[in-house]
């Protein structure tokens, strides 16, 4: 059986740029297998699953899949399906709610001619351990000297993450994970991704980061919206205020991404974090599904 799909660059506004994304945009009849399946196949960090929405009130239910494992919920599929199912008409731009892992996920789309863009909301603060990896272990697992890493923390929203700061986007450059070190240091621990960055937390700050994700079977991944989220998190939990700041990723990869993370704090804790970028069309077509992945009802 043949299913639609289109195919998207996340956080760009140019083509070939961000991260890319396979949206099937009607996945009624797949297996979660299925859905692994087809993500291994387009072998992008993430591909997306739309299926009618359980709450009428709400545009659609999504399942996002990296080649590894389904996940609870991830930036720039949230992103770039709903740009995908304002691209194909399925709802107009403006307001809506997908369906995803971690519960409803409220995002504003806008259209300007031929350019599209998104904004995700999440009302919570980030998950955060009680402690975060050494510095000497972060150092380790990204061939950097100890005297590169800035400050360690770790935190969360659906996907958990180590940030490391680093001196200067030249350490961010010259990070290269090592493997034995990640199996042996981070692999089993409460947040095994790895965003490094540098520039500061900051209203107005320009951060420059890489994020790695071997569990994920993402070896580098060129925009984390997930990432951005528990950061701009972080940020505000750390500085008691609201924040605004943009980060440049991807560009070692030649992806050059751009994501706009915002946090507002009240009263002390989280109100609401932003996560926004551009998304641009890549491609469209169909992909042919075997029947021994599809739901029983569908075969024979």
């Amino acid at each position: 059986m043949r299913y639609d799909y289109m195919i998207v660059d996340v956080f760009s506004d140019t083509p070939f740029g961000g991260n890319q994304l396979a949206v099937l945009t009607d996945a009624r009849g797949l297996t979660s297998e299925a859905m692994q399946a087809i993500t291994r196949e387009f072998n992008f960090a993430e591909s997306t699953f739309i299926l009618p929405a359980e709450d009428g009130v709400h545009a659609a239910k999504v399942r996002i899949f990296t080649p590894a494992r389904e996940l609870p919920f991830a930036g720039h599929p949230t992103v770039g399906t709903a740009c995908a199912l304002v691209m194909s008409d399925a709802q107009a731009a403006g307001e809506f709610v997908l369906e995803e892992g971690v519960g409803p996920v409220a995002v504003t789309t806008r259209r300007d001619g031929n350019l599209y863009s998104a904004r995700l909301r999440l009302n919570r603060g980030p998950d955060r351990p009680e402690s975060p990896p050494s510095a000497v272990d972060v150092a380790a697992v990204l061939s950097l000297p100890e005297r590169h890493i800035v400050d360690v923390f770790a935190a969360g929203m659906g996907v958990n993450f180590t940030f490391v700061q680093v001196t200067s986007r030249d350490a961010v450059d010259r990070s290269q994970l090592d493997h034995a070190a990640w199996r042996g240091l981070l692999a089993d621990s409460w947040a095994s991704q790895v965003h490094v960055f540098a520039g500061e937390l900051e209203d107005g700050g320009e951060l420059y980061a890489r994020m790695y994700a071997p569990a994920f079977g993402i070896a580098e991944d060129p925009a984390t919206g997930a990432a951005a989220a528990a950061l701009a998190g972080a940020a505000g939990l750390r500085n008691g205020r609201d924040l605004a700041f943009d980060i440049h990723q991807g560009v070692k990869m030649g992806r050059p991404s751009l994501i706009r993370a915002s946090v507002r704090v009240a009263d002390g804790k989280i109100a609401e974090i932003g996560v926004e970028g551009a998304t641009t069309f890549v491609a469209e077509g169909q992909i042919e599904v075997p029947d021994r992945f599809l739901a029983g009802s569908l075969v024979g």
